[in-house]
């Protein structure tokens, strides 16, 4: 993380929406002998419990989502705009069908807490869960986004998480 500055969340300057629906983000859980990272452009990052945390909607079905459950935290990374097509490949492809890291192109590398982010990333999110559950089609006011978002009835698992540390280059 050497390439890295540690700053604090609330010095984050890019807009939220644009940093995790236009230009999204990588999910990373595992660690250095054993994990998986997936391209995600829904979440959100806020303050809850007078901290700064993200929530990010993963489905069940993905194979980083394995990695969500048995570790207590992950990492987000932000790649500038010229990594579009590794976003697009860690996006489509399947840890488990391939090395789509090395696809990808991207070089892994390990924070303190021996989470995995990449050295392409402008922007890393440690993250550490505080809360896990799933969308519920019962608990949906709007029908039509589960009819839209949920035709296979495979509803995202959601994770709250405090922004634990925070590095840009």
């Amino acid at each position: 993380m050497k390439d890295y500055k540690e700053i604090e969340a609330s010095a984050i300057k890019d807009n939220v929406f644009d940093l995790i629906g236009k230009q999204w983000m990588l999910v990373t859980a595992g660690k250095k002998d054993k994990f998986n990272t997936m391209t995600a452009s829904w979440g959100t990052m806020g303050i809850l419990f007078n901290k700064p945390i993200a929530i990010i909607f993963i489905r069940p079905q993905r194979y980083t989502n394995e990695f969500l459950k048995k570790e207590s935290q992950f990492t987000l990374t932000v790649l500038p705009e010229q990594y579009r097509d590794a976003l697009m490949t860690c996006g489509r492809k399947s840890g488990r069908d391939c090395d789509k890291v090395a696809e990808a192109g991207l070089t892994p590398i390990e924070t303190e807490n021996g989470n995995m982010a990449f050295a392409e990333g402008k922007l890393i999110m440690e993250c550490r869960k505080i809360y896990v559950d799933q969308f519920d089609a019962k608990a949906f006011l709007d029908n039509e986004l589960v009819a839209q978002n949920f035709p296979n009835n495979d509803f995202h698992d959601v994770y709250i998480a405090f922004i634990e540390k925070v590095w840009s280059k």
